[in-house]
């Protein structure tokens, strides 16, 4: 059979691939066998990857441990299958044709050569038609999880309950359900008793990696696809030996590693260990697409929270911002929020930003801030830190006592003394009983601007409004 001419006769992106069964019952490697031109794509998707020849192995193009598994199933079935998945941001079509090849004869040991067409559709969105195309059971569980995923409104209940769903559905022993933010660096680890930050950490340590060290290294793993369903860790002994040693240490058997794009980009991965390995093909088709609906759920919570971080942060100094400071006063006044039964209230103003900003530029004002900001953080680390306004910082201190109240500040005027450019006029007010948050406030600030006249006093050159009036 001319495999090149035949297959140019297919009007789509197509390539045939053979495989051996053996005497024993196992398969062999598989090899590439022709590509049509629409898809000659596919050959140079690795760089160093060699000149085609029609029964080179195929993995000296791309490897995927779920692509071979329903090449191997269709060729060896007689059936046709078909996938449907998002990987890397696209939405992949996949059909599985298995072709009989009535020229090949059976070697004298019984070795059959097997052949499988395979044709390939892909899109950037999502066709609802296309994911209906699944059977009952599947599209059972995918309700189920949509449902668990939408009828909580906190995120973290939600992520808790599909871990549950998940685990069930893979029957797995253990199941979670790992959430990465690329732009913070940030992960969180979260099974069918809620979020699990203590054992995130110590997880990832026992690899000698942060937790996002750990989320790059499994994107790594999959090498270019979307998931490991293993039934083994062999794999996973080759690509990366020091999750190997973990998995073994946990006495772990076997894995599924299932990630979670939103378009191109990774905001998680499903993980489950110890899973029933008789339901691998049922297991992938719910997870296709309980992936797509965990991924919609995580870009959102991630958008939202980072909307919440710029709206209560200041974006310059990484304190908290005035919108925070008033939200906080609001819900001490309202009674929404109980006064802690002892508050120290710190007025921090910047001496000399205006100085810094008209003879040196605004960016050595930036620098400036940054400077005063960190040193706050040092002192009051440990307590509500926000910038008011442009040189202004307010500190909240609860539950704080007079002394370590009076020992902080003088921390804050050493550290500022040990410096060539960081100046605080500070003014401090110790509350206890009965007391009002707004009127501390303004007494702090009082006696911030007494000690900014006496700074002024002390250096004259220095004063802006001198400056102005000459």
């Amino acid at each position: 059979m001319d495999l090149q001419s035949w297959i140019e006769g297919v009007d789509a992106l197509a390539s045939l691939y053979s495989f051996d069964v053996l005497p024993d019952g196992s398969f062999s490697e598989i090899r590439l066998m022709a590509v049509n031109k629409q898809n000659e794509g596919m050959l140079h998707f690795k760089p160093d990857a060699p000149e085609f020849y029609p029964g080179i192995p195929y993995r000296n193009y791309w490897m995927d441990l779920n692509f071979e598994r329903y090449l191997y199933k269709s060729a060896s079935t007689k059936k046709s299958l078909y996938s449907y998945v998002n990987a890397r941001g696209f939405w992949l079509k996949g059909f599985y044709i298995p072709v009989a090849d009535t020229e090949t004869v059976p070697a004298e040991d019984g070795t059959k050569t097997l052949y499988c067409l395979y044709i390939l559709e892909y899109a950037d969105d999502l066709e609802t038609e296309s994911m209906s195309q699944h059977s009952a059971d599947v599209a059972n569980a995918v309700t189920n999880m949509s449902i668990k995923l939408h009828e909580m409104q906190d995120f973290y209940q939600a992520m808790t309950a599909a871990a549950a769903e998940i685990k069930e559905i893979c029957g797995a022993e253990k199941c979670s359900l790992y959430t990465v933010d690329k732009n913070t660096q940030k992960c969180t680890f979260i099974n069918e008793n809620g979020r699990q930050d203590d054992y995130l950490e110590s997880f990832a340590a026992e690899m000698n990696r942060t937790p996002f060290e750990v989320a790059q290294a499994w994107e790594s793993d999959l090498a270019m696809s979307d998931c490991l369903l293993l039934e083994d860790l062999k794999v996973i002994e080759e690509r990366d030996p020091v999750w190997y040693k973990s998995l073994c240490d946990h006495k772990i058997r076997n894995i599924i590693l299932y990630e979670i794009r939103c378009k191109q980009t990774l905001v998680g991965f499903i993980w489950a260990a110890d899973y029933d390995t008789s339901k691998m093909m049922k297991i992938k088709n719910t997870l296709e697409l309980s992936a797509f609906l965990l991924a919609a759920v995580i870009q959102n919570h991630q958008l939202i929270s980072r909307l919440e971080f710029r709206s209560t942060v200041d974006g310059l100094t990484q304190v908290s911002n005035r919108n925070a400071m008033n939200d906080r006063v609001d819900k001490l006044e309202s009674g929404e929020e109980k006064l802690p039964g002892t508050m120290g209230v710190v007025f921090a103003d910047l001496n000399g930003l205006k100085n810094v900003n008209d003879d040196e530029g605004h960016d050595a004002g930036d620098k400036l801030l940054i400077r005063a900001a960190a040193l706050l953080k040092i002192a009051f680390g440990d307590y509500e830190i926000y910038r008011a306004g442009g040189d202004e910082f307010v500190v909240f201190c609860p539950d704080i006592t007079e002394e370590k109240l009076a020992q902080t500040v003088a921390q804050l005027r050493g550290l500022t003394g040990n410096t060539a450019d960081v100046s605080f006029a500070l003014g401090t007010v110790y509350c206890t009983g009965e007391y009002n948050i707004c009127r501390a406030m303004q007494a702090a600030d009082e006696k911030m601007y007494k000690d900014k006249e006496e700074y002024y006093r002390l250096n004259p050159d220095k004063d802006r409004r001198k400056r102005s009036r000459g």
